[in-house]
């Protein structure tokens, strides 16, 4: 367990998933019926981007630094703005949400929140950082038993982000299982899975996997910042998919996306959007 995300806090992965995480909670809010959201590998939940691990890389000076300076932002990215903010009141960036604190910010008092973070050292912090909100419990287990663990939920809805470090080389497969082991036990379950853009041979199979899930309906969503097919670069990109999404996100995501990919692009930007499992007719 030697991954920490402090190193990657604020990155062009980061923008994009929790700009769609943010928009996620913000449709899921629209029925006053309440949501539970789960977090299979939460982190901290708050990232100082002047500290150590942030400054060594570098990596939000190409990701939530440009967002942050620019003057075209879209509303549809005010909710997830409005936390930097509130965590930045001095107007300079310094502090990232990860997605745990995004999600406690943005969810509702009705709504509950499952945290669960393995890495020992992470989870203690994570559990300091959340202490003082009663809406949220923190597990300290491993991140691939929480859809068998925690679902269902009492809420009857559920907002479920799977979002492993990759460090391990069967982490893909091991998502596409997760979904399904989360489909099966609650098959209205908004699953996201966050996933690295690297090995083209690997995505291949991974998608093959979820179209296998079982999922009621899968969108992928991916933002490109190299060409999605070098090998020059570490790290390509990224991708989330989402079961049985919210009705309203594709349209948001057509607007959010090309502006994202011409933003956030180091050599070049790109995107896509597309169904791997598509809603059967009268489903």
């Amino acid at each position: 367990m030697n991954y920490r995300h402090a190193f990657h806090a604020g990155n062009h992965a980061d923008v994009f998933k929790h700009l769609v995480l943010s928009r996620l909670i913000a449709l899921m809010g629209r029925k006053e019926q309440p949501f539970a959201y789960l977090d299979s590998h939460a982190g901290v939940g708050l990232y100082d981007l002047k500290g150590d691990q942030a400054s060594r890389t570098g990596e939000w000076l190409e990701g939530i630094n440009r967002m942050w300076e620019a003057a075209d932002v879209p509303e549809l990215a005010a909710d997830y703005l409005r936390v930097l903010r509130e965590l930045n009141p001095g107007g300079g960036l310094r502090y990232y949400p990860g997605s745990p604190e995004l999600a406690r910010q943005l969810t509702r008092p009705q709504d509950r929140l499952h945290l669960n973070e393995k890495h020992p050292e992470d989870g203690r912090l994570l559990k300091d950082n959340m202490k003082h909100d009663r809406r949220v419990a923190v597990h300290l287990g491993e991140g691939w038993h929480i859809p068998r663990a925690l679902l269902p939920v009492a809420e009857k809805r559920a907002l479920m982000l799977i979002d492993p470090p990759f460090e391990q080389v069967d982490e893909l497969q091991r998502c596409a299982q997760a979904l399904k082991e989360a489909i099966s036990r609650m098959r209205q379950t908004v699953a996201a899975i966050w996933y690295p853009i690297k090995d083209q041979r690997q995505l291949k199979r991974f998608y093959n996997d979820l179209a296998k899930s079982g999922a009621p309906k899968l969108l992928r969503v991916e933002l490109y910042v190299h060409p999605v097919d070098s090998a020059e670069f570490g790290l390509n990109g990224s991708g989330l998919v989402i079961a049985s999404p919210p009705w309203g996100l594709e349209e948001e995501l057509k607007q959010l996306l090309p502006w994202l990919a011409e933003k956030l692009a180091q050599t070049q930007g790109g995107w896509r959007m597309d169904w791997l499992i598509e809603e059967k007719a009268g489903g």
